[in-house]
């Protein structure tokens, strides 16, 4: 994908500060609530909170590129303290969130509400609570004698396939940045996680004939071959349940799994559906998977659906569309971030999970990754969202930490 030109700022930090605390907890609170009030729904831009990120950590010295995406709604921010490309730490977190309804909500889903030792808000755990953590710990690394670079990466549309991560990568390779380790926040309750599953999402879509109900035959109903298409996909999925890799063991479930989100078809009852999307997505456990999944849907629809559809109209067409397709978190016997995280946790083992992250996409550049964050998955994209105080002050814990790694020479 194209990439807009980007601006490249560095500005000294006015003084060197210390890390007191409860007011590196109070900031986070306060950048939580600016950060809450930009209503970074996916569909939306996300540049105003970018503009206010690259602010705060321009003042304190940061190297900061932005990278837009095609239309020049939406960016990247990539900002880096001390010297060098090779080595250091990362710290990841994405800025779009998935809609809220306010009607569903207590309050307004983007004014946060603080009550009885939570921060609620769109986004506060998934995961604006993370970065909020991150930005307020900006003027305490500025101020350490780094031996290591901090990067820190702030990226567009994960909830919708992790395209502006994919963008970075793609961008970091080019220009030789490899970081050691990685640290993504997502919501893990600060358990850290060594390894997910991969998150491949879908739209195919049949091009069938429109026409009278009532001659179903002289059509080719896009609806009826979605039908058998999603039955095939189905049959896949329960083959890969019945023969789980060992690979898995560890998950739940422990097979790639198939599911099918969405589908959209028709006019009206009495009209031959002349054309259907149907969303879909996997989670595979190893690529193998994922690749057996593709090649056996590819087999069916060449080899079965598209003849028949064609025999009656031969402008019938099925094509998919691939949304996202990001590599799973492989767990290694090795992970320097991983031992990093439990020693700065206090946790005494790390774990796995079937949701999707960037961790994988980071772990493509050779860097060491984990995912640790504040906030439970299980309040993500859900109405009423909301972070704990006690989380974001654990969360603050292992930041702080990690400064002390970065005074260390690699």
């Amino acid at each position: 994908m194209q990439q807009n030109a980007c601006a490249t700022a560095r500005v000294p930090c006015s003084s060197r500060i210390e890390w007191p605390e409860m007011s590196s907890l109070t900031e986070t609170i306060a950048i939580l609530d600016r950060l809450i009030a930009y209503p970074t729904v996916s569909a939306d831009s996300n540049l105003e909170l970018i503009a206010f990120a690259a602010e705060l950590l321009g003042k304190c010295g940061a190297q900061i590129t932005l990278h837009q995406d095609l239309g020049g709604g939406k960016a990247n921010l990539f900002a880096t303290l001390g010297h060098g490309t090779e080595g250091g730490i990362l710290l990841s977190g994405h800025t779009d969130v998935v809609p809220a309804i306010p009607s569903d909500w207590t309050s307004d889903p983007f004014v946060l509400r603080r009550e009885n030792g939570k921060l609620y808000g769109r986004g506060s755990c998934d995961m604006k609570g993370f970065v909020a953590a991150v930005l307020a710990m900006v003027p305490y690394y500025s101020s350490l004698d780094l031996k290591r670079p901090l990067h820190v990466a702030l990226t567009y549309d994960e909830e919708v396939g992790c395209l502006g991560a994919c963008h970075l990568v793609v961008q970091l390779r080019q220009e030789g940045i490899r970081p050691a380790m990685a640290f993504i926040g997502e919501p893990t309750g600060m358990r850290v996680i060594e390894g997910h599953k991969g998150c491949y999402e879908y739209t195919t879509t049949f091009y069938g004939t429109n026409g009278h109900g009532s001659e179903p035959d002289k059509g080719v109903n896009a609806i009826h071959f979605a039908n058998k298409y999603i039955s095939r996909l189905l049959q896949i999925g329960q083959d890969l349940k019945n023969e789980p890799p060992e690979e898995g063991a560890r998950f739940s479930p422990p097979w790639t799994t198939v599911q099918v989100g969405r589908i959209d078809g028709g006019s009206a009852r009495n009209v031959i559906a002349g054309k259907c999307d149907v969303e879909w997505e996997m989670r595979p456990v190893r690529p193998e998977d994922a690749l057996l999944v593709k090649v056996e849907l590819e087999s069916y629809c060449r080899n079965v659906l598209l003849p028949e559809m064609r025999s009656i109209h031969p402008e019938a067409d099925i094509v998919t569309e691939v949304v996202g397709e990001v590599e799973g978190l492989a767990i290694s016997a090795e992970n320097a971030a991983r031992d990093i995280a439990l020693t700065l946790t206090g946790s005494n083992h790390s774990d796995v999970v079937a949701f999707g992250t960037e961790a994988g996409l980071f772990q493509s550049l050779g860097a060491s990754a984990v995912v640790c964050g504040p906030g439970s998955i299980e309040q993500a994209h859900q109405p009423d969202e909301f972070v704990t105080v006690e989380q974001l002050q654990s969360c603050l814990d292992m930041l702080k930490g990690l400064g002390r790694i970065l005074e260390t020479k690699p």
